[in-house]
């Protein structure tokens, strides 16, 4: 690795605790829809929040190297959303979405990019396939984009699929009380978007607290499961599975499958581990499992359990402890996690034996909170590195973007870095 990279050792104040089958948590509770700097000024301990019936099974502290490598700056506003496309790095605003080099060259805020004026801020990004970004908007809407011609392809609901549906009484639903749009409209912003593994499929979820699904191949909405939660759905993700995972303001994280006969989606499983809003889900398709990020600072993995039975259909691993005000944003990249927070930091955490994850340490320079996250796996290039290299970007309400390179030993070099402390 480059030799400017910092060596950091340091206590990482986090740990791995197994959940009883009875608590009550003393997590606050207050919604995720706005993010405002003010809105996170609370703080607490992540510790406090959880009962005496948890026992703590990991508390570590390791090596690990990292260095910010560069800090964008594109404007004053916050910035939302972040997603990874080729050697791009696309960022979406409260004005503006940006697509700036993946790997720049320079460690000063002078670096090129090409900037998109937008009407309404930008929820959520995600990449349908090389060329083609979908954005998730505060006004309700979802855009199409074709990346390298830098234009909107369609926006959702498309008006032929409006066209379609506004003649018909039948279509209709109530919003609130003397106001009705057809059920293939959101209602409030869409704040997350997921895609199916053949991309045939996109999912959307709002604030209205429905989730729709949409065909890729003319963006027709196929389906709205309206009133899916009791509050804003923050979180929205699936498996390769074919299942879908909500997460709501209401504290729950709902569990989805799709019928076989007329391709509509069932409730299976209702998870109320966490007792304040849930704002951020990531799921691990390697090892079936989903991580949590709450209000209370808490994040919780669970496992898909495979063997079926009445164990249900996810099983609580334990909670991942160390962020001292709330998750706002959770990635997984490989057996890397990354997860964001109110708190200004970015920590980094790793899946142990026995079914544990282990903070590798943090990653500090935001002045506000760490609103959004991309992640990737890079190459060293040379074959001499046993541990992963890797890219993380981080947005923050502070209009900053940080990209940062670090380096994961590799458990083998890790125990050998303790043996040789101890």
């Amino acid at each position: 690795m480059a030799g400017n990279m910092n060596f950091i050792s340091r206590s990482c104040s986090c740990s791995f605790r197994l959940f009883s089958k009875s608590h009550d948590d003393q997590e606050s509770n207050f919604r995720s829809q706005s993010f405002s700097q003010d809105s996170f000024n609370s703080s607490f301990s992540s510790k406090s929040s959880l009962p005496p019936s948890i026992s703590a099974m990991i508390a570590t502290s390791t090596t690990l190297q990292h260095h910010c490598i560069s800090t964008f700056k594109p404007n004053s506003s916050d910035i939302l959303s972040l997603t990874i496309a080729g050697n791009h790095l696309i960022s979406g605003s409260s004005t503006h979405i940006h697509l700036w080099p993946r790997h720049p060259t320079t460690t000063n805020t002078t670096t090129k990019f090409i900037s998109i004026p937008c009407n309404s801020a930008v929820k959520s990004l995600h990449i349908l396939d090389e060329n083609i970004l979908i954005s998730a908007h505060q006004d309700h809407k979802i855009r199409i984009w074709h990346i390298n011609k830098l234009k909107i392809i369609a926006t959702l609901p498309t008006i032929k699929d409006r066209l379609a549906k506004i003649l018909f009484a039948k279509n209709y639903v109530e919003i609130r009380r003397h106001k009705k749009l057809t059920w293939i409209h959101h209602n409030d912003a869409v704040s997350s978007l997921a895609v199916s593994l053949d991309k045939s499929l996109i999912y959307s979820a709002s604030w209205d607290r429905s989730f729709k699904v949409w065909r890729r191949s003319d963006f027709k909405c196929l389906e709205s499961i309206s009133n899916a939660h009791d509050d804003a759905i923050n979180a929205i993700v699936l498996s390769v599975e074919g299942f879908v995972y909500t997460g709501s303001a209401d504290k729950k994280i709902k569990v989805w499958g799709k019928n076989r006969r007329d391709k509509k989606h069932y409730l299976i499983e209702k998870l109320e581990h966490h007792k304040s809003a849930v704002n951020a889900l990531a799921y691990d398709d390697h090892v079936s499992v989903l991580i949590s990020g709450a209000c209370s600072g808490v994040m919780i993995a669970s496992e898909r359990n495979s063997g079926g039975g009445d164990g249900g259909h996810m099983s609580v691993l334990g909670a991942l402890l160390g962020h001292k005000k709330a998750i706002l944003c959770v990635r997984i990249v490989g057996d890397l996690v990354c997860s964001g927070s109110a708190d200004k930091t970015v920590r980094l955490w790793r899946r142990s034996v026995g079914k544990s994850y282990s903070c590798l340490g943090v990653l500090e320079g935001h002045g506000g909170p760490v609103k959004c996250l991309a992640m990737a796996a890079e190459s060293s290039g040379d074959g001499e590195e046993e541990g992963g290299g890797y890219m993380v970007y981080s947005g923050s309400l502070d209009s900053d973007i940080k990209v940062w390179k670090v380096w994961v030993p590799s458990a083998v070099e890790e125990d050998s870095m303790a043996n040789f402390v101890s």
